[in-house]
């Protein structure tokens, strides 16, 4: 068998010109006759990165060498130490405001609260005396009833001012200020009647003393409570441990222990000043922090348990013993015309109510005994009980007197000058009166060492914080220059 080559085309000759080669055309598109080439599917691109992403590529890459490392850990430190400071500051302004706020607002709103219920209780007391005194009502009686009422409006003046324009108090008081003169009205028509022998009197004074039991009384309890939980809701924002600022500190010296730590490791040097200064600015703050908290807590602690809850029950027997005298001279007013059954006796309804006063009279006194702390505030409580003791003896006597029908002398064991219940009744009322003044004191004391103890944290704390920040910056900014 015989192989033959292929043939190769032959050389181009000196007369053929040689062309170049022509590009193959794409096929035509198809598709009906006269249609548009498609266009061509654009080229592939690549999501642009966000810069948050292209950041901590940059992070990663610095936290490769040294400087980077260290620039990171200050960055690092001086944020934790701001925000440590920050978060400190923040706390301790909230609680020092809620301080001052017991001390120089909640208790003594309180404690007005408290005086509207025992000035309108001491007026209705002083109204009904003077009517049982008829022509010779004293100018002491007359006085004592002036100034009552005159007290009351002051101190709802005083407590509007003071409340927030839309908070249930601003309702109670407007209240108050409307009922007072209506009271002050029916209390004069009685007078009037009374001097003129008209029997009517006496009803307009128990009309005038209904309106005082059954709205106004109510009222000002109402407002002494809301102010009690106002002075309460204080507390309760001035107490608590700063948590988060503690947790922060000791974060912070964790952190500023550690950096020191590898510091050490890597370069053999014991201290670093920057850093030192740092972890010894947030130690001063951490326990500037602690310390004075700890005082301004057991200072408003002590204030509320040998202050403000003494101050409360007080306040509750002055109440009862103003009431408990109402009742009594009521009950000769009336003459009977007010009665109450309770099971099968009927009783009369003011000397019912004047020994169910008595009653809460002992038991405020005992609580009050039980809570007095020192001689100064135990003795008037003492003396208190005693005289309470004595006036429900002559109230007795009296109420035999008046059973028997010697009204006149019923009336002398009341009002008289001498062996009177109304002694007892002043001498329970001057002796509370000394224990409250002690009382406020003692609260005034402890609360005010209270919010002395935060005086000026929250200003000294920032200062302190920036400076261990800068501490904290200057201390790795020197290991940094060992770089360049």
């Amino acid at each position: 068998m015989t192989y033959t080559p292929k043939s190769s085309p032959p050389p181009p000759g000196p007369g053929l010109p040689i062309l170049p080669a022509v590009p193959a055309q794409p096929a035509p598109p198809s598709g009906p006759p006269g249609t548009a080439p498609a266009p061509a599917a654009p080229p592939a691109t690549t999501p642009r990165r966000t810069a948050f992403a292209e950041g901590l590529d940059q992070l990663r890459s610095a936290a490769t060498t040294e400087p980077g490392r260290l620039r990171i850990i200050g960055a690092l430190l001086a944020l934790l130490v701001v925000a440590f400071g920050a978060v400190t500051a923040w706390q301790m302004t909230d609680r020092a405001a809620a301080a001052d706020d017991v001390l120089t607002r909640s208790q003594p709103l309180s404690s007005d609260a408290a005086d509207i219920y025992r000035s309108l209780a001491d007026a209705n007391t002083a109204a009904s005396s003077g009517f049982l005194a008829g022509g010779q009502e004293s100018p002491g009686t007359r006085d004592r009833y002036e100034r009552d009422i005159r007290t009351a409006a002051e101190k709802l003046v005083n407590a509007a001012a003071n409340a927030d324009p839309d908070s249930p108090s601003t309702a109670t008081i407007a209240k108050l200020n409307r009922l007072l003169p209506e009271y002050k009205g029916l209390v004069e028509r009685a007078r009037t009647y009374n001097r003129q022998g008209f029997p009517v009197g006496g009803a307009y004074l128990r009309y005038a003393n209904e309106k005082m039991q059954h709205q106004m009384l109510p009222a000002a309890e109402d407002l002494y409570t809301k102010e009690n939980q106002r002075l309460s809701a204080d507390y309760a924002a001035a107490t608590p441990y700063p948590w988060a600022a503690i947790a922060l500190g000791v974060a912070a010296l964790a952190a500023l222990a550690r950096a020191q730590h590898r510091n050490y490791r890597r370069t053999n040097r014991v201290l670093n000043h920057g850093l030192v200064a740092a972890t010894a600015t947030a130690t001063v703050v951490l326990l500037w922090l602690v310390v004075g908290h700890t005082l301004a807590r057991a200072g408003l602690n002590d204030s509320y348990d040998h202050g403000v809850r003494s101050l409360n029950v007080l306040h509750d027997a002055r109440i009862a013993s103003l009431k408990a005298r109402g009742n009594e001279n009521l009950t000769l007013v009336a003459r009977g015309a007010e009665t109450k059954k309770v099971g099968e006796k009927t009783y009369d309804a003011y000397d019912y109510d004047f020994g169910r006063d008595i009653k809460a009279l002992a038991t405020k006194l005992a609580a009050a005994e039980k809570l007095a702390d020192d001689t100064s505030g135990e003795r008037p409580v003492t003396a208190a009980v005693g005289n309470m003791t004595e006036w429900k003896k002559r109230h007795t006597a009296a109420r035999e007197q008046d059973e028997n029908g010697n009204y006149q002398q019923a009336l002398d064991r009341v009002i008289g000058t001498e062996g009177a219940t109304g002694e007892c009744f002043d001498s329970v009322d001057d002796n509370l009166r000394t224990a409250l003044a002690h009382e406020e004191t003692e609260f005034k004391r402890a609360a005010g060492d209270g919010r002395d103890a935060l005086t000026g944290m929250p200003a000294g704390v920032a200062v302190l914080a920036v400076l261990g920040a800068a501490g904290a910056v200057l201390g790795i900014g020197r290991r940094l220059s060992e770089y360049r």
